[in-house]
């Protein structure tokens, strides 16, 4: 019995070891899921270091890191060093960016709709904004998302006036400025001309030295872009008439966002969106406390004279059948007045 047991033993222990080398054969044919490759979004804005837009935009690129463990990297490019934005949404389109932080300029330049609440005097308050918003961004975004690009959130670059070597209190004396016009919108320079103001063409980047040299003698924009670009030492009238608000969104390609990894992408519209509601919450804050900033460095804060308001309002509105029929469209337009109106009877 011994001899038969130590038998079998001894062929059983080949067999063992067949099996082992078997199972380790097998083991090291099988696929290895290979490692998630690492991924940059590249992100451009106008918007300098340390302004409350760059901060935005470097909040989502941590939490975006954070949340894939590093993953996914954004590479932040600003204050226009890749250019204006017609130049940032046209690297966008040929893939040489991949996402930007832009105002409602840029957002033109991709779907003219969007620019419905620029329209100058059209709204009046923060609060008629944030209800036509409500209203409309959806129907923003789906047209933007048609033409391939995904809205990542929606802020405020504050609320646009205007700003010019001399005083300027009434319209009719608006024609002896050069003001600054973006390139690209030749309908937004025609509601410029419209509403009695001499557009000068120009990209945003060239402002600065367009005032050196006396090309420019004024321009639209808010007081926080005005002091954050210096732009207001040049033109140290700001007539406290308040233009036009000046949405911003950030902004990403629908093909890169297609290929971040699903499993992240929910938590990054998230932190997307709180970053973007931040700095809207931030700009309003800001904005005023900026006008008291520029006035300490020389800045003349002009009030229209009595019945000014008005007149101003009327020239305005001089610009709007331009914007309804060459920009954002009759439907959009009256949309938008729809809706203010809707705000207006409620209060």
């Amino acid at each position: 019995m011994t001899c038969s047991w130590t038998s079998s033993r001894m062929r059983f222990r080949p067999t063992l070891g067949l099996l082992a080398l078997v199972t380790l054969l097998a083991t090291a044919l099988l696929p290895v899921a290979p490692a998630q490759a690492e991924m940059t979004v590249k992100l451009a804005t106008l918007a300098p270091e340390g302004t409350v837009w760059y901060r935005a935009v470097r909040t989502i690129a941590d939490r975006w890191s954070e949340i894939s463990g590093g993953q996914v990297k954004v590479k932040i490019y600003p204050g226009g060093v890749v250019g204006n934005e017609t130049a940032i949404i046209r690297k966008m389109r040929i893939g040489q960016l991949h996402a930007g932080a832009v105002t409602s300029v840029g957002l033109g330049d991709i779907e003219s709709s969007a620019m419905v609440t620029q329209s100058p005097m059209l709204i009046h308050s923060y609060d008629e904004l944030d209800y036509v918003m409500e209203k409309m961004s959806p129907k923003f975004e789906a047209a933007l998302l048609d033409k391939g690009f995904v809205v990542l959130s929606w802020s405020d670059a504050g609320w646009m006036h205007l700003f010019t070597k001399g005083p300027l209190l009434l319209p009719e004396d608006a024609a002896k400025f050069k003001m600054f016009a973006f390139e690209g919108d030749p309908a937004a320079i025609e509601a410029y001309k419209a509403s009695g103001m001499r557009p000068v063409v120009l990209a945003a980047t060239d402002v600065l030295p367009g005032l050196q040299s006396g090309l420019l003698s004024g321009f639209p924009t808010t007081p926080l872009a005005a002091l954050s670009q210096q732009w207001f030492a040049l033109a140290p009238h700001m007539l406290d008439v308040p233009w036009a608000p000046l949405l911003a969104a950030t902004i990403i390609r629908r093909e890169t966002w297609e290929s971040v990894p699903e499993q992240f992408r929910a938590d990054f519209l998230k932190a997307a969106r709180a970053a973007g509601l931040e700095a809207r919450r931030e700009v309003r804050r800001q904005d005023r406390k900026a006008i008291e900033v520029m006035q300490k460095y020389g800045l003349t804060v002009h009030r229209a004279p009595e019945g000014g308001q008005a007149r101003w309002q009327e020239a305005a509105s001089r610009a709007w059948p331009v914007i309804r029929k060459e920009m954002v469209g009759d439907a959009i337009f009256t949309e938008a007045q729809g809706h203010l109106e809707e705000y207006r009877s409620s209060k």
